[in-house]
């Protein structure tokens, strides 16, 4: 019942931009927070960037900041990451997940979409 489903991934260019929009449904708890994460092969998953449904933004991987944006509709149940200036270590599957409130970690995740940048 509970569903994340990500969308707005695909081939990006060098310096150009995407759009990743996340959509929560089936929930019947409160959301904490949203993240998005990436991995690229290879490495390991890293948080890119979390917001709470607040719109408070906790944080911002430093490779990421200046160029990504994290952002939430509230009617939408949606949050977003605005990709800017892209580059090619941008390239990886990217995840929203949540965070219900009174839980310590992400207890939901979406499928993923994948992300390529070509150089």
């Amino acid at each position: 019942q509970v569903q994340l489903v990500e969308s707005g991934g695909g081939l990006g260019q060098v310096g150009g931009s995407l759009r990743l929009s996340c959509t929560a449904s089936g929930f019947t708890f409160s959301i904490s927070e949203l993240g998005w994460f990436r991995q690229a092969p290879g490495k390991e998953r890293e948080l890119v960037a979390a917001i709470t449904w607040s719109g408070v933004v906790r944080n911002y991987a430093d490779s990421v900041k200046g160029r990504f944006t994290i952002s939430r509709d509230y009617a939408k149940n949606t949050v977003y990451l605005q990709m800017d200036s892209l580059k090619p270590d941008d390239t990886a599957v990217y995840s929203c997940a949540a965070r219900p409130d009174g839980r310590s970690g992400y207890a939901y995740w979406g499928q993923g979409t994948q992300v390529t940048v070509s150089s």
